[in-house]
């Protein structure tokens, strides 16, 4: 039995979809899916019709494709709304989201918390000496404004800073909540950690990367393990005993279409 991850699907770009039925059935194994499968309701419903059969069980978390509001998203929901439609259309298909309880990993010898989280970013991964209000210009003198400037809206909040600072909270209240003998596997679309959003193509990217305030959730909630995406950047890296693993597939461009999708699952846990 085996713990398994991957993000950015991104089934929008026809060769990724057409190329979802290259991953096969693992009865027994669970799957996170960490962010960025698609940009639609059509696409994660194609996802999850796909693979809730193949798999034990499946744990999604947004990223922020997922969020955008464009001309196919129904209703023309944004911001909020928007994530609590998806929860709701994740849950329909028996997915666990960031607002369920906490799956717990069967290890007899250390209890383990699967914990999906969404806390999004607030521009806090930029240099110090880059003020917050000329960040988005600093970005675009080497065009690297992030779409979700006019995709992603933050409604009923007045900016994405204060969304993701309510999400921070909320998230790291539940953490705090949890028992002390409890381990965690952390698992959010975005990087947890500053210095792990390095984007040697694009380096002015990463204001829309993540949120400072999670820095010290891997030491504080014990985790074994943390599981992003966003990045494109597959890795997998150590730091203090906690295993870190980026695991995008990536546009078409940026894997082997040789190869199959499952082959770029990263196994986190064995049990």
């Amino acid at each position: 039995m085996r713990l398994l991850a991957i993000s950015d699907l991104h089934l929008g770009h026809p060769k990724n979809r057409e190329r979802l039925e290259t991953i096969g059935a693992s009865p027994e194994d669970w799957l996170i899916l960490a962010g960025d499968v698609g940009e639609t309701d059509a696409h994660l419903t194609l996802a999850f019709d796909y693979l809730l059969p193949r798999f034990a069980r499946l744990i999604w978390v947004p990223g922020n494709h997922e969020l955008w509001t464009t001309s196919r998203t129904p209703g023309a929901l944004a911001g909020e709304a928007r994530y609590e439609a998806l929860v709701a259309l994740a849950r329909r298909h028996g997915v666990i989201t960031p607002e369920d309880p906490f799956p717990v990993w069967p290890d007899p010898e250390r209890p383990t918390m699967i914990v999906p989280m969404f806390t999004l970013y607030d521009y806090s991964f930029r240099p110090d000496d880059v003020p917050l209000d000329g960040v988005v210009a600093w970005a675009a003198a080497e065009n690297s404004v992030c779409a979700d400037e006019y995709l992603l809206h933050p409604a009923p909040y007045r900016s994405r800073i204060e969304w993701c600072a309510a999400r921070a909270a909320l998230t790291e209240a539940r953490l705090r909540a949890l028992p002390d003998d409890c381990a965690t596997v952390l698992v959010n679309h975005f990087p947890l950690r500053q210095a792990h959003a390095r984007l040697p193509r694009v380096p002015r990217f990463t204001p829309w990367c993540g949120t400072r305030r999670t820095e010290d959730w891997p030491e504080r909630f014990r985790a074994r393990a943390v599981v992003f995406g966003h990045l494109h950047i597959r890795k997998t890296f150590e730091e203090a005993g906690v295993a870190f693993h980026e695991v995008s597939l990536g546009y078409p461009r940026q894997w082997d279409q040789q190869r199959t999708i499952a082959s770029y699952m990263r196994v986190i846990l064995e049990a």
